[in-house]
């Protein structure tokens, strides 16, 4: 199993589509999903491929969506082996059957898909083909000056972050279980003066894709803000990796995308940590980006070895509401999960934007 594409349900279409050329240095791919109802068009980055589909009538299913939620992810597709199995799973264990499977031909490919409800108006396509979703012959010209030149490829999605309701993360996380055949992993609980969260990571039995699980454990939590926003479950953000944070993070800059700050006492704090694996050449350009930084310290023998680290940064909310917002991220040396350090940085930075909004004292 693997992330297939993500799509995301919008109140127009094309406006998010050049979003994310200006803003990502996303292309723009040739579409085949338009409908009379809903207008889709389909971004690109290396192997990141977003759906963006908005209402054309009030029958469209993104407009019922929209009526429901605000704008954000409605449906995470995962391309399956066998997807005739994995729907027979999902049956089995009582899962909705939204979409029973459909077979079509794009092309010369042969197609198989089935789509199954989630939490609040999540639903997961699930897809067996043999063509790449967004090939590159596909891709479409584009005179528009303001995209950014992408020499920062995103290499996949990191991971996708699922926010539940009080007393309901068990639940979800025997759901993905037992219908998707996905694993725990980490664990955390994230506690400040002010709130708290739970949080399990579960992965996928290939370990191709990462899906922390969230729930509030605080009434003021950020997680319970969501929530309230959201008027229910869903993604609260999508982490995109690449091989060179800095230097993307300072093109993106360029673009004006709106990012969550951090205080440069973080990176005073920093430098006390045991093991400080970075030099100050590196963590200069690391702190003039405000980029965390988290790592594993370990030796073997009494030798020490090079630390597993992890870059993580943080966008503003991209929608009018505070609900959904992008992660960046890059893995140096092997490194795994998630850092607990900057698990509680991100935690302490969205607590510092809800209190400008004044939804936390």
């Amino acid at each position: 199993m693997k992330i297939d594409h993500v799509h995301f349900y919008v109140e127009d279409a094309k406006v998010w589509r050049d979003w994310f050329i200006r803003h990502l240095g996303f292309q723009s791919v040739a579409d085949r999903s338009n409908s009379f109802h809903t207008c889709t068009e389909v971004v690109k980055s290396g192997a990141v491929c977003f759906f963006l589909s908005s209402p054309l009538l009030p029958t469209s299913p993104v407009a019922e969506f929209l009526r429901k939620y605000p704008p954000g992810v409605a449906d995470v597709a995962f391309a399956v082996e066998d997807v005739e199995v994995a729907i027979a799973l999902a049956q089995k264990h009582g899962a909705t059957i939204l979409q029973p499977i459909q077979e079509r031909q794009i092309g010369t490919a042969f197609l198989k898909c089935g789509k199954i409800a989630a939490w609040g108006g999540l639903t997961h396509t699930l897809i067996e083909r043999s063509l790449v979703i967004c090939p590159p012959s596909f891709v479409t010209n584009t005179d528009d000056k303001e995209q950014i030149t992408n020499d920062n490829t995103f290499i996949a999605i990191d991971h996708i972050v699922l926010n539940v309701a009080v007393g309901e993360l068990d639940r979800a996380v025997a759901w993905y279980e037992n219908i998707l055949d996905f694993e725990p992993q980490q664990a955390f609980k994230i506690k400040t003066n002010r709130s708290a969260l739970h949080s399990q990571v579960m992965v996928s039995h290939n370990g191709s894709v990462q899906l922390p699980i969230n729930e509030p454990a605080s009434g003021n939590s950020q997680i319970q803000e969501f929530l309230n926003v959201n008027r229910g479950p869903g993604i609260q953000h999508l982490a995109l990796r690449t091989n060179n944070l800095v230097s993307a993070i300072a093109k993106f800059r360029a673009s004006d995308l709106s990012l969550l700050s951090v205080p440069q006492s973080y990176y005073t704090q920093l430098k006390q940590r045991p093991g400080f694996p970075l030099s100050d050449i590196e963590i200069e350009a690391i702190a003039q980006q405000e980029i965390l930084v988290d790592w594993q310290e370990y030796t073997l023998d009494g030798t020490q070895q090079i630390a597993p680290l992890l870059l993580q940064i943080f966008t503003q909310p991209i929608f009018e509401q505070p609900t959904f917002f992008f992660e960046f991220i890059e893995r140096r040396s092997q490194a795994k999960g998630f850092g607990e350090g900057n698990f509680r940085a991100l935690f302490e930075a969205i607590e510092s934007e809800q209190i400008k909004r004044g939804t936390l004292q």
